[in-house]
């Protein structure tokens, strides 16, 4: 298959820019199909049709179209010559698994907007209620992953010194961390990763702010 691969995203979601991070690292092409999640499009009887969870992203890629931000991230990796997005050894691969659960399966869910936005409405002032909802667990979940980091004191990226698929989940994770005014200065290794990957290309590329919000 030569067709570009079509990435069904929404700009500020830290799953579609995980994923956007990995299409850059590995040099591989995409067309941006934009999904507004405000709008409730990932709602629609079109997208339902793709992706049944009405989540994203969504990646159209190789005549298959592929759902769950890691599960697409390892199957970019598995099929791109090169790629170090995963080490080659068990040891490290269970490192990087490691660490990318940390923030995908562990911090992320949890703060996913939808689940802060219910548990607010729950209580009297929504806003913040939501506030505190997202700052209590993204520093807590923070301060969890610096331990596990600090496992790798001499590394400068989340394992080695390669970007690797664990980069590509912390990187969005902290997007939300500054947006909610988490602070995570304090925390070492976290702060030299952000600095690490500041001046990449691939990351910068993918940078919720530059690709969206769109133009009224």
């Amino acid at each position: 298959m030569t067709d570009t691969p079509i990435l069904y995203d929404y700009w500020r979601s830290s799953a579609s820019y995980r994923v956007r991070i990995a299409l850059n690292l590995l040099g591989r092409p995409y067309e941006a199909a934009p999904v507004d999640l405000l709008a409730g499009t990932h709602r629609g009887p079109d997208y339902l049709a793709m992706n049944p969870q009405g989540l994203l992203p969504s990646l159209s890629i190789d005549g298959h179209l592929l759902t769950q931000s890691l599960a697409i991230i390892e199957y970019l990796h598995a099929t791109t010559v090169g790629s170090s997005l995963l080490p080659d050894d068990p040891l490290g691969q269970f490192r990087v698994r490691q660490l990318s659960y940390a923030v995908a399966l562990e911090i992320h869910p949890i703060c996913n907007l939808s689940v802060a936005t219910h548990a607010a409405y729950l209580t009297k002032d929504v806003d913040a209620a939501k506030t505190d909802w997202m700052t209590h667990f993204i520093a807590r979940g923070l301060g969890h992953l610096e331990a596990l980091l600090a496992q790798d004191e001499q590394a400068m990226f989340s394992y080695g010194d390669t970007p690797t698929l664990a980069d590509c989940c912390l990187i969005p994770q902290l997007y939300n961390a500054d947006r909610w005014g988490v602070d995570y200065s304090v925390h070492r290794r976290i702060a030299q990763i952000a600095e690490a990957t500041r001046d990449i290309s691939a990351f910068s590329d993918a940078y919720p702010d530059r690709v969206g919000p769109p133009v009224p």
